[in-house]
């Protein structure tokens, strides 16, 4: 699965123990987010969606600053 810089960094922020917990915790703070952070959590919830719990715990997340 390809992501981008800023959905890896956004997985990293709200990143569990696995793929489920992780998108509950995005899906929880989506109410606070402005809109672009929104709409990029919304399609990092998607690929998410599309990824396998195996292939979520396979990949190494890493936080990525400018």
């Amino acid at each position: 699965m390809n992501l981008s810089v800023e959905e890896e960094n956004l997985i990293c922020m709200y990143h569990t123990s696995d793929r489920r917990r992780t998108m509950a915790r995005m899906l929880a703070a989506r109410p606070d987010m402005d809109t672009e952070m929104r709409q990029l959590t919304k399609g990092t919830i998607a690929k998410l969606e599309r990824m396998t719990d195996a292939d979520f715990d396979g990949q190494r997340f890493d936080f990525t600053g400018e």
